[in-house]
């Protein structure tokens, strides 16, 4: 089960940053935010029980020998995160170049030692493989120590971000931050159970278990630090995507009697309803174009309502279903060639001014026409 949990949260999180990068693929930062969780996933399936298949296929430890290379590039790309964000990109370029060097390095040790190694000797665990082996302890332990220098630095670098952000940003890094410390405490115990085995000492089961347990929790931390964000961000889009479409749908009434009155105040979508319609952001432009719309059909019949001459009416139109019904008197006036007054009224117009209290009168002014029509069919009927 933690298998398939881990591997579900890092497939999730690799398919959101590359998501994020087709948006902005010059963004150095977020290229290596995609590397990262890409190769930590890729090393994750080789690690799997379907990464014995390599061995089948070419000499045995190749498997493992891609496992750990794909490893060590996540644990490289992470630390490039933070060399392109801390300083300009040519600087930021000429450093992650430096690492890419070391990091060549270590890889060219590992895949010497895993060459020189005895045949099937790295085609097991880490906690089965046999570590009096020099060719097998280098292999680990390299690996390790690399790693642990690469998330060790992460870490540090993903802390001193997020004290300088601001949350859900800041909240996103410091779960990364403690999955990436995790992830350099589990190099550096296996560093340690690497030499005692390799002095001829044994390691108890549970340890090894327990420190394998702790590095998955660690990658799952990490792949959800890094999406936390941009998650975050987008389920806050989600709702205000829906509360737009609500609200469009609730302002029906209201914009379908203005629209009758005044046709002309309808304004033309770009590009058509029916390509409108289909945009992701479609819903927030219909939302702002039915706003302004019912707000200057309201302008505009205002004058037919000052022109009616009642005393006080203006008072009492401060009442939606009171206003609802000298909306539908004025627009059947209107088609009868009514006097129109020299001066507009403010309708349904909040006392604070505020964009989204506006939308509300305007609501509360739809919601009441649809009332008083229903009312009127029940009547008839």
């Amino acid at each position: 089960m933690a298998v398939v949990l881990v591997f579900a949260v890092l497939a999730t999180a690799v398919a959101w940053r590359l998501f994020q990068l087709l948006k902005d693929p010059r963004n150095p930062s977020q290229r290596s935010v995609s590397l990262c969780l890409a190769c930590a996933l890729a090393s994750y399936l080789v690690a799997s029980p379907v990464g014995p298949a390599f061995d089948t296929v070419a000499d045995p430890g190749w498997g493992k020998l891609l496992q750990n290379v794909l490893l060590l590039a996540a644990a490289y790309f992470v630390m490039c995160v933070y060399l392109y964000a801390a300083s300009d990109e040519r600087t930021g370029r000429r450093r992650a170049r430096l690492e890419g060097l070391a990091l060549a390095l270590i890889v060219g040790v590992i895949t010497v030692a895993a060459l020189a190694a005895p045949r099937s000797a790295l085609t097991g665990s880490v906690r089965t493989a046999d570590m009096t082996v020099v060719q097998v302890a280098v292999f680990y332990l390299v690996a390790g120590l690399y790693l642990l220098y690469a998330l060790a630095a992460a870490s540090y670098w993903t802390r001193r971000y997020a004290r300088m952000s601001q949350r859900p940003v800041s909240t996103g890094l410091w779960v990364a931050a403690v999955g990436l410390l995790g992830g350099a405490v589990v190099c550096a115990v296996n560093a340690v159970f690497v030499i005692v085995r390799w002095q001829g000492g044994a390691i108890p089961k549970a340890l090894t278990v327990g420190v394998a347990l702790v590095l998955m929790a660690s990658l799952t931390l990490v792949a959800v630090g890094f999406t936390y964000p941009g998650v975050r961000a987008r389920l806050a889009a989600v709702r205000v995507w829906r509360e737009h479409r609500r609200i469009h749908r609730q302002l029906k009434p209201l914009w379908r009697l203005l629209c009758q009155a005044y046709p002309h105040s309808v304004l033309t979508p770009p590009g058509g309803t029916w390509r409108d319609r289909r945009r992701a952001n479609g819903v927030h432009r219909r939302y702002h174009r039915r706003v302004v719309e019912c707000r200057d059909g309201l302008v505009q019949i205002s004058t037919r309502l000052q022109g009616r001459g009642h005393e006080g009416t203006i008072v009492d139109l401060a009442r939606p279903e009171v206003l609802a019904q000298h909306l539908r008197a004025a627009v059947d006036a209107l088609a009868n060639g009514a006097p129109v007054s020299d001066r507009a009224v403010p309708l349904a117009v909040p006392e604070n001014g505020d964009r989204d209290t506006d939308v509300q009168q305007l609501v509360a002014l739809s919601q009441a026409l649809r009332s008083g029509a229903r009312s009127g069919r029940e009547a008839r009927c």
